[in-house]
């Protein structure tokens, strides 16, 4: 089982294929994990393989992935957990596409790292719309799991790690005047419920100077022209 180990910090990944580099950010929101990609409309670890170096991890605390829990720890965390594992496989510049808290992931490394996110695939992202108590319930029904496991964690600190995850507006972790920046290519694929609504899709897509937004891609008769969609559009950003 490959496991990354960065201070105190284990982090679980899986690589498939070969090709230039494609990172994934799992759906699940605090449980994000490589095992929620076959939960999806597709699988795009099946579909990307045959042409790329496609890597999937488990983010700190969720599946097989392990790590200290801080009340200071929020969005950055986690990008640096993700560039330290690229860096530890050896690379550089890579395609991101992440479902779901995948979206924020994404924006991110894009704001951490903008010369090496080459691209960005964003499935249904979530984001803030009348709904921040859905975010505090969800990570409330993470941390309840995990605490008996975790008996060092006091209720404050999860309490305040909790706030400075989903206490933030937009997609919580970039602002507005940031994405109307942000110059790297994005597919946006649309998002339409609670936790991911239609409008921060939407409003990502309409912000980003290079993005493109596709509305119909989950349902079986839409899925081909999306999967293709896709394919098309990291092939046409995957430098010569």
């Amino acid at each position: 089982m490959p496991i990354f180990k960065r201070d105190d910090v284990e982090l679980y990944y899986e690589e498939h294929g070969a090709g230039f580099p494609v990172l994934l950010i799992a759906p699940g929101g605090m449980r994000s994990s490589v095992s929620f990609w076959e939960r999806t409309p597709w699988n795009p670890i099946e579909q990307l393989r045959p042409r790329y170096r496609v890597i999937a991890m488990d983010q700190r605390n969720a599946g097989k992935s392990v790590a200290p829990i801080r009340a200071t720890d929020s969005w950055p965390v986690y990008t640096a957990d993700q560039l330290a594992l690229l860096d530890h496989l050896g690379v550089d510049r890579f395609h991101v596409a992440g479902m779901c808290i995948g979206g924020p992931y994404i924006m991110g490394l894009i704001e951490k790292a903008p010369r090496r996110v080459v691209s960005g695939v964003v499935f249904q992202t979530i984001g803030l719309d009348g709904n921040r108590e859905a975010f505090y319930e969800m990570f409330d029904s993470w941390a309840n799991e995990l605490k008996p496991s975790r008996p060092e964690v006091s209720d404050a600190t999860l309490e305040s790690f909790k706030h400075t995850m989903y206490g933030g507006e937009f997609l919580f972790n970039v602002s507005r005047d940031f994405v109307s920046r942000c110059q790297t290519p994005l597919l946006v694929l649309l998002g339409n419920d609670l936790h991911h609504p239609a409008s921060s899709s939407r409003e990502l897509a309409a912000l980003a100077p290079n993005a493109t937004l596709i509305e119909k891609w989950k349902e079986p008769e839409h899925q081909a022209a999306a999967k293709k969609a896709v394919e098309e559009f990291l092939a046409r950003h995957t430098p010569r």
